[in-house]
This record gives structure tokens, C-alpha cells and sequence, in this order.
């Protein structure tokens, strides 16, 4: 079974050179060939010696690659992907551009188990979580694609922080400044709210941007539309952010989807103010 090199941090690389009786510096080699690069064979790592490249080959590792299955282009340059992974599944990948900015809106599974009520993603099946190699490879077909890629949303496909551990690894090796070297501020988690992992995430080496699908101002609402707030209900949420907030310094945004006659009354919009 072949090891994503992708899948890896750098850190997660120099341990794996150093097995291997290579020098440290040769993991900077391999890192900034994948992400800066965009290396998608070992072959093509050309400043590690032939006997290595074969060596890291031999122990099963590789540079895995989303395949673009589909791609629509919209006249002001929005790009929609449909990359089919290395088993067959497929994901969305939303490209958006706004003058110089270019954000991209990456998934995070293939489908999603929160069944929110006004999201498409929740009449997919629930398939898996990605890796972060497959997170992070939506990045690099984009920028080779587009140029540059500014801002990365977390907002495609399935909930990020259910799929955590995946999710964190990506936004360390994207924030790497010896790979794509894009900034935390520029990246962007939303979640349903799942309460212990908002929580977790503040106390993490890098600290992304929140985005919060709130949608309703009362419990009995938003259970209604998402079902999670039976488990994590607003007050605890509210609690949680403000946490993330003051332990990251990190700038917190509310998403509201307005469904006519549901959630979007005066009275409504009182309550949302109060909280």
C-alpha cells in the first residue's frame, strides 16, 4: 500500500529521512518539491540522489493526485472541480476570484453524517473522511490551474472538524512558509459546531479563522434545521467560540442561511441580536 508524501508534514518527513540514514535537510527537499513545486512523482525530487528516491519508492511511499474528472468555468473566472480520488469517490472543489484574491473552497469528505437540513451534502452518503494529502492536494491542482491560491475556505463538502486530525495536518503543511506558505488569516474553518473540537483547535500550534453555521437563534430551531444542536446546543456553542476567540486572537463569523418563512422573521432576527 503506497504512503502519501503529500499526506506528510515536514516534520513527519525529517523523521522519515532520518530512518531512512539521510540528512535533515533532504526532507526540506522533498517538502518544497511536492508543495512549492507541484512534483507529483518521487523521480522528480532531482536533488535527492537516484539511490534515494528508489529507496523511499521501495519502503512503499509516493505522490498521490486528485484526478479533475469535471471542470465548469463561469464567465467571471469561478471555477467548480470534480476530482475523483484514488478509489473511485469524488468531491467538489469551488475556485473564486475577486480581483487579485483568489479563494478556494476545499471539501473535507466525501459526503457528511450532520444531515443539515438546507445542505446538499447531506443527501450524499457518508463515504469517509479525506486525508490531508487529498485536502491539500485541492490547493496545489488550483494554483497550478489559477495562480496563486490567497484564502482557502474550509466550507465544501462534509464537516471539517469531524474529520480533525486530517484537517489540522493540512493547515499546518499549507501555512509551512517552505511550502504554500499562506497564512492562517487567510484560512478559514466553518463548522456545525461541534463543541470539544472548537475547543481543541484553540489549543493547537496553528489557529485558522472560524466560521459558525448558526441559522437560527433558538435551540428548538436549529435543532430543527441541524440536528447536532440536540448535542451541542447554542449556549454551549456561544461558549466555545468566545473561548476559540480569546485564546487565538483569531477573528469568529456567523453563517446564516435564510429559508423563507423558517428563520428569517423580525422577531427572529431580535433574538440574534441578543445572543
Amino acid at each position: 500500500m503506497s504512503v502519501d508524501l503529500k499526506d506528510k508534514t515536514l516534520g513527519e518527513l525529517e523523521s522519515i529521512v532520518a530512518d531512512m540514514g539521510g540528512k535533515k535537510y533532504l526532507a526540506a527537499y522533498i517538502f518544497q518539491f511536492i508543495h512549492v513545486e507541484s512534483a507529483a512523482e518521487i523521480s522528480r525530487i532531482t536533488p535527492l540522489s537516484k539511490a534515494f528516491r528508489q529507496q523511499l519508492v521501495e519502503r512503499g511511499y509516493n505522490i498521490l493526485g486528485l484526478n479533475v474528472a469535471e471542470k465548469l468555468t463561469d464567465k467571471d473566472g469561478t471555477a467548480k472541480y470534480l476530482f475523483e480520488l484514488g478509489d473511485g469517490n469524488r468531491i467538489e472543489t469551488v475556485l473564486l476570484l475577486d480581483g487579485k484574491r483568489r479563494t478556494l473552497c476545499v471539501s473535507t469528505q466525501v459526503g457528511c453524517t450532520m444531515d443539515c437540513r438546507f445542505c446538499a451534502t447531506a443527501k450524499i452518503p457518508f463515504e469517509r473522511n479525506l486525508t490531508a494529502g487529498e485536502i491539500v492536494d485541492q490547493v496545489n491542482v488550483a494554483q497550478k490551474d489559477a495562480g496563486r491560491i490567497s484564502n482557502v475556505v474550509y466550507m465544501g463538502m462534509g464537516e471539517p472538524l469531524v474529520n480533525y486530525d486530517a484537517v489540522v495536518r493540512s493547515l499546518e503543511i499549507l501555512n509551512h512558509p517552505k511550502g504554500k506558505n499562506i497564512g492562517l488569516r487567510h484560512m478559514t474553518v466553518s463548522t456545525c459546531g461541534i463543541v470539544p473540537a472548537i475547543r481543541k483547535l484553540a489549543e493547537e500550534k496553528v489557529h485558522p479563522r472560524l466560521a459558525v453555521s448558526l441559522n437560527a437563534p433558538t435551540d428548538d430551531l436549529r435543532t430543527r434545521l441541524m440536528p447536532i444542536n440536540a448535542k451541542y446546543p447554542v449556549n454551549d456553542l456561544l461558549k466555545a467560540v468566545r473561548f476559540y476567540q480569546a485564546k487565538t486572537r483569531q477573528r469568529v463569523t456567523f453563517e446564516y442561511v435564510m429559508i423563507k418563512g423558517l428563520n428569517d422573521s423580525t422577531n427572529q432576527a431580535a433574538l440574534l441580536i441578543k445572543l
